[in-house]
């Protein structure tokens, strides 16, 4: 295994157009802040597990205990930081609020996320 000096510029040299193609594709701060925060959401294990849960459909509370194994009171905690996130959307029918996954590019962001760990 290479030592960490071959990961090291041996020779200080400015690459002007590289530079200039990366400052281009630079996201303003807020933006970074906010999928910085995104990703720190979907970095929890729960929650991974609820929205893949959630890619079959909608489910209640207590259904995603039941698929989890998890107390009612740990999932519903975990959806309302989904929800806050807008990863998750609910919707009530009497005493029963269903969630399903907010939009397509949750599902997405995880199908690519996925697909990377098992390269």
């Amino acid at each position: 295994m290479p030592d960490d000096k071959s990961y090291t510029c041996q020779v200080r040299a400015l690459h002007e157009d590289a530079v200039e193609a990366a400052r281009s594709s630079s996201l303003p701060d807020d933006e970074v802040f906010e999928l910085a925060r995104l990703f720190t959401v979907l970095g929890d294990p729960t929650r991974t597990r609820i929205l893949r849960a959630l890619r079959s459909g909608e489910l209640c509370v207590c259904d995603v205990s039941h698929v989890l194994g998890m107390s009612i009171s740990s999932v519903s905690h975990q959806l309302r930081v989904l929800r806050e996130h807008n990863l998750v959307k609910a919707r009530r029918d009497g005493k029963i609020v269903f969630y399903t996954l907010a939009d397509p590019h949750v599902l997405d962001l995880h199908e690519t996320a996925l697909e990377h760990v098992r390269e």
